[in-house]
């Protein structure tokens, strides 16, 4: 793909104004695009080794850690999309549905509900179904869920152990794992997340 803002079918379009949000001049291909924000979410994975312990289920911590994964690329990271995408609630339920998940979050893991593994999935999941910003909902819902486990005494998680931002079978089984999870079967999004 060589076209900056083609994606694979499944992933979320973004809007015109949303591609005008581009910051970087230099980005003229997707491949300039991938690096830069691949770069950002580089310096955001080093800003979280660096931080004090913080209370991670806050929209607070969510919103600073979008915005810290690609606040340099892009003008609207770590802000709530305004727009309808092909995934994800209306603009207006966002943050009605994002306190509700992380105060489940909260609750499974004060009365350990589930497996710590579990928890975190289903907070990746939630994440991605509510789909808060314009783009980059499943790398951070999956640096999310990697931060809770781990949190919760557990090891990151593979996600496959390949990239998931191209069209492949990898992304393919992702998605599948996903529209499991929507029908409320975690077991395939627990299977890959630890494959």
């Amino acid at each position: 793909m060589t076209d900056l803002f083609a994606q694979p079918d499944d992933a979320t379009p973004l809007s015109l104004e949303e591609r005008e949000g581009l910051l970087q001049t230099w980005i003229t291909t997707r491949a300039d695009l991938n690096e830069a924000e691949q770069a950002n979410i580089d310096a955001a994975a080093a800003w979280l080794k660096r931080r004090r312990k913080v209370d991670i289920l806050t929209e607070g911590f969510v919103f600073e850690l979008h915005r810290r994964m690609l606040g340099e690329v892009w003008a609207w990271a770590g802000s709530t999309r305004r727009t309808d995408k092909n995934i994800g609630v209306d603009p207006v339920q966002i943050h009605i549905r994002l306190g509700a998940l992380l105060r489940d979050a909260r609750y499974w893991t004060e009365h350990g509900v589930f497996p710590a593994d579990e928890i975190a999935l289903r907070l990746h999941h939630g994440l991605v179904a509510i789909h808060p910003f314009p783009n980059g909902n499943g790398r951070h819902a999956r640096l999310m869920a990697d931060l809770l486990v781990t949190e919760l005494g557990g090891e990151p998680f593979t996600w496959g152990g390949g990239t998931l931002c191209d069209v492949g079978a990898l992304r393919a089984e992702y998605i599948a794992a996903l529209r499991a999870a929507d029908g409320h079967d975690v077991a395939p999004l627990l299977a890959f997340a630890r494959s």
